[in-house]
């Protein structure tokens, strides 16, 4: 690691980076008991760490490089770091971006000074034009992780917290997406400060260090989430794993639901906003003290990033509360009778109801889609559970049930009986003009469309639940036109959800 140590120290970032500070989270450290310290990458020029790795890798090279120009693939972050080191070191900047990239960080890149090319639905599909876009103009790839230069360009924020906070620090908490930020902190965190344990924080569907660590080699991940798009990577970085296998001290993967928590977390200590990749490292912190007892410890988490788009404000601030154990989903049964519903409330207690959903569909079982604010984030779940049980009301907790909490909790409203052979899927498509159409045109030709939920969420991938009426002899058929479709699907036609819900008795 002396090279990297050496490269960090010489790191030119700061014509154009600054120097962010760290700060304490009062209302987090007494929640948890424990010192929690943010280091605020979200102060950055450009809201991100990225802008470090960026101009580090740029300002290095030859001035024949220079005069060519430089090209990325980026959704987000990566592009407007290229974009604002182009235009200091006046180097000419295209950055190639998925169709499906909101046009607020579209017009970013642009204010920035960076040529947008728009190609392609995924990232992958944009960082291979750009490299076809290498061959034809000689143009120097930026990669947003696996580059040497980029690296040490990221590894200044490890440089700044041993030189900010001297005293100690017994765990620092670092996002990882494909990996470059990581492997700098790393390099220079455990050559100077090798008592600090480090710990990876990765969203749990798109885990793809910890899936390399158990595999004692890079895998690629079949399927990658999208909530935390910053850190939606199938693979780890090449120059990443090789310094990360030998330098992470272990890693604790998130779900969606507690990254919502952890955005919400950064705004009640900091009022900043952070995108979902931004507030990973505190999700993870959260839950490393939840599962190993921790008390009386300095916790030290890197925020990010705070390019959020202001619609996935929205879903962020629905998952909330369940993202901390503060809200329990729940389907009830009761009798479908006068008084039913006095007596279910009176077994919640003075229980706050988030959420109450009821349609009359059966003349002797109500179906009820109940959100119940729990007191006791730790036990108050089960707690409510065992009191509801005890009063003999049949409930299922669907709490973890990602169905109901994206469509089936705005659907409730009674059954169909006229409507037979339903199978239910779940979609995720790329959100670009005219992809609801094509979804639709795609799906509605071949079979009858019964059901059908969509909500826009403000992010570069739209929701669909979807009932379609399959006939017995057409299933096999069915499944490999399932198979086909080319879009991200589950198969829901046995979630309890829709079974209590919206299936005919």
């Amino acid at each position: 690691m002396d090279k990297y140590v050496k490269d960090i120290l010489s790191a030119k970032v700061y014509d154009v980076a600054v120097e962010t500070p760290i700060e304490k989270a009062e209302v987090l450290s007494q929640r948890l008991q424990n010192t929690v310290l943010l280091k605020r990458e979200d102060m950055q020029p450009v809201h991100s760490f990225k802008i470090r790795g960026a101009y580090n890798k740029m300002a290095g090279l030859t001035p024949e490089a220079a005069k060519k120009g430089v090209i990325a693939a980026s959704a987000g972050n990566h592009a407007q770091g290229v974009a604002m080191a182009g235009s200091r070191l006046g180097i000419h900047t295209s950055i190639v971006m998925p169709v499906t990239t909101p046009m607020i960080k579209v017009n970013a890149v642009k204010a920035l000074g960076g040529k947008v090319i728009l190609h392609g639905d995924t990232y992958d599909e944009a960082s291979t034009h750009a490299k076809n876009l290498v061959v034809q103009k000689g143009y120097t790839f930026v990669h947003a992780f696996d580059d040497p230069a980029v690296i040490a360009g990221q590894g200044t924020v490890g440089l700044e917290i041993v030189r900010q906070h001297s005293a100690n620090i017994d765990v620092l908490f670092v996002p990882v997406g494909g990996g470059g930020l990581m492997a700098g902190i790393a390099a220079y965190i455990k050559y100077i400060r090798p008592e600090i344990k480090l710990v990876a924080v990765e969203a749990e569907d798109s885990a793809c260090l910890d899936a390399a660590l158990k595999a004692k080699r890079r895998v690629v991940l079949p399927q990658v989430g999208l909530f935390a798009d910053g850190v939606a990577v199938a693979q780890i970085g090449k120059e990443p794993f090789r310094v990360l296998r030998k330098l992470v001290d272990e890693v604790v993967t998130v779900t969606t639901d507690e990254i919502c928590a952890a955005v919400k977390d950064v705004f009640d200590d900091t009022r900043a906003m952070t995108e979902p990749a931004g507030a990973l490292a505190i999700a993870g912190l959260k839950k490393y003290v939840r599962e190993h007892s921790l008390t009386g410890k300095i916790l030290m988490s890197v925020i990010t990033g705070a390019n959020v788009n202001f619609d996935r404000l929205r879903h962020i601030s629905e998952r909330t509360e369940l993202g901390e154990n503060r809200e329990a989903i729940l389907a009830v049964s009761i009798d479908e009778k006068p008084g039913s519903f006095r007596r279910f409330a009176r077994a919640l207690g003075k229980r706050y109801i988030t959420e109450f959903n009821y349609r009359y569909g059966d003349p002797a079982r109500a179906k009820i889609f109940v959100g119940v604010r729990l007191a006791d984030s730790e036990s108050g779940r089960d707690k409510l559970l065992a009191a509801l049980a005890r009063k003999r009301i049949d409930v299922v907790d669907m709490s973890d049930n990602e169905a109901a909490k994206l469509h089936i909790r705005y659907m409730v409203g009674g059954r169909n009986e006229a409507i037979n052979n339903e199978r239910v899927y779940r979609f995720e498509f790329p959100e670009r003009p005219g992809a609801f159409s094509k979804f639709l045109d795609l799906l509605g030709g071949r079979w009858n469309i019964s059901m059908f939920h969509y909500r826009n969420h403000g992010a570069a991938y739209g929701r669909v639940l979807c009932g379609m009426q399959v006939p017995p002899d057409e299933i096999e058929q069915f499944e490999e036109f399932m198979t086909q479709i080319g879009y991200r699907c589950w198969d829901e036609t046995h979630n309890d959800a829709y079974r209590t819900f919206l299936l005919a008795q």
